[in-house]
């Protein structure tokens, strides 16, 4: 017991005595190299935290330290227990974050390339490139291509990386005879303007026409033709509907309209191709709004998958019942008249399903080239939806003023973005990672719903930071003052030592 005590009061001593030769250098010292280690510690937190969307610290500790001091994982832990709807969850995850072709997707050639050379930037990523490359593969091939050399040829083509690769292998076919899917190609990467890709195309046409015709007849005589009829069609739809948006670019809008109302009777089963959304914009165009919703009536229904172009038209031809006469200082006086009402729900309606279309509307974020695939949504949508009817918005007198003073009241009305829908699912978490994925990051920022709030590890370095440096600065600038604060300091520790010297004693 005596020698406890001889130990005890021999450490305090030198407790007192270190702190007692400490001078005001050392706690600018100390200070600031607190300040700057929680400053290093702060930029790498705020670095991971944008490009991950988690705090590095949060997750070492949830993966490697909560294991070690004997915590128990939640996903583990209730596993067993829920696993049918885990299950069911995760299916409606990946239905809910599927990647779709673009219905309105531009033209390599004239268009993409078009913007590389000028601007020196790639407008599409691997991913969306590679996809496109399954698409090909998936409409303009079969297993009977080996039968015909030109198809043998182009089936090689669509997996071709390089562009310059598939441009070539196409000419190589067409030396070899003539082939849709070859003057397919042409039309869409090496055609450098629409006039001539509309030249391809309708070559294109006259083949494909024949072919389908052939395979039709043959289609009933075993598995095999039955796949060939499978592709001539899918060739056929594809040729259609790209000659129908070259005259749609190059003015001919009701000519466009009519190749279109034409295919889709012709081909009433493949919706896959979404072909009612490059008629609802080519209506717009021609502001015909009562064939627009005729068409809307059809395909804004509950078992169809919605999409952005359906949302937005349906809000705008409610906006457009009203916005001329919409006043903000009105509507709060006298209270939303029935119309009003109507059509700011339908804005809530499809603010709702996709958040991300209002700001490239309103002009409060830049917009790029829209991709080749876009993720229902998402904001790959938003900027392939904005980019083809902004026009359209603007035209409607009002419409955009509506938006802007009622858009953000969607926000209020949805209890918890990830957890709870009103009109649609759950918001997808999944929505972020396809679309970094989708679009160039390089110069564009992924707009992001609902934005991540800020990790506790971050503020509390950012605040040990700010607080440490205050510090450091204040006793550099009056070390004299900080020099009886710090004698303070050591008085309450000197005071608190004893009484627990005291107390155990």
């Amino acid at each position: 017991c005596l020698l406890s005590k001889l130990v005890s009061s021999g450490v305090f001593s030198a407790v007192s005595m270190f702190l007692n030769t400490l001078t005001p250098k050392f706690y600018v010292a100390l200070t600031g190299t607190s300040s700057l280690i929680s400053g290093l510690i702060l930029i790498f937190e705020w670095w991971y935290f944008r490009k991950y969307g988690t705090s590095f610290i949060e997750q070492v500790s949830v993966s490697h330290l909560r294991p070690l001091l004997g915590g128990v994982d939640n996903s583990s832990a209730s596993s067993s227990s829920s696993s049918n709807g885990d299950t069911d969850s995760s299916r409606q995850s990946v239905s809910e974050c599927k990647v779709w072709r673009n219905p309105l997707n531009l033209f390599r050639g004239a268009e993409y390339n078009r913007y590389t050379w000028v601007t020196g930037r790639e407008p599409l990523t691997y991913y969306d490139m590679n996809l496109s490359a399954q698409d090909h593969q998936t409409f303009f091939t079969c297993d009977s291509d080996h039968l015909r050399p030109a198809d043998a040829i182009m089936q090689k083509a669509w997996r071709e990386r390089n562009p310059q690769a598939r441009i070539t292998a196409a000419h190589e076919a067409l030396d070899l005879e003539d082939c849709a899917t070859a003057y397919i190609l042409l039309a869409e990467e090496e055609a450098t303007t629409i006039v001539e890709a509309e030249k391809l195309f309708k070559q294109a046409l006259k083949i494909g026409e024949s072919c389908y015709r052939r395979s039709q007849q043959l289609q009933h005589h075993g598995a095999q033709y039955e796949a060939q009829h499978r592709r001539d069609t899918n060739v056929l739809v594809y040729i259609k509907r790209r000659l129908a948006m070259c005259s749609r670019k190059l003015g001919r809008t009701r000519e466009a309209v009519k190749m279109m109302r034409d295919l889709m009777k012709e081909f009433p089963l493949l919706s896959m191709f979404n072909i009612h959304e490059n008629l609802l914009e080519s209506l717009l165009e021609l502001q015909n709004y009562a064939d627009v919703q005729a068409v809307l009536a059809k395909y804004d229904d509950i078992s169809l998958p919605k999409s952005a172009t359906i949302c937005y038209t349906a809000a705008l031809l409610k906006a457009r019942a009203v916005s001329d006469k919409f006043s903000p200082e009105a509507a709060s006086r006298r209270g939303l008249s029935t119309a009003e009402m109507n059509a700011v729900e339908a804005i809530h309606r499809a603010v709702e399903f996709n958040p991300h279309v209002p700001k490239y509307l309103l002009e409060m974020k830049s917009l790029i080239l829209p991709p080749e695939h876009i993720l229902k949504r998402g904001d790959s949508e938003a900027i392939a939806y904005t980019f083809f009817h902004l026009q359209h918005w603007k035209r409607v007198e009002g419409a955009l003023n509506l938006l802007h003073c009622t858009w953000e009241g969607t926000f209020r009305m949805i209890p918890y973005p990830l957890e709870k829908g009103h009109l649609f699912y759950p918001y997808p978490v999944c929505t972020e990672t396809a679309d970094r994925e989708l679009l160039p990051t390089v110069f564009h920022e992924v707009s992001v719903y609902p934005k991540k709030e800020l990790p506790f590890f971050i503020l509390f370095t950012a605040g040990l930071c700010s607080f440490t440096a205050m510090l450091a600065l204040l006793t550099h600038q009056f070390p004299e003052l900080m020099g009886v604060f710090a004698k303070a300091v050591k008085l309450i520790k000197h005071l608190y030592l004893c009484l627990k010297y005291k107390f155990f004693t």
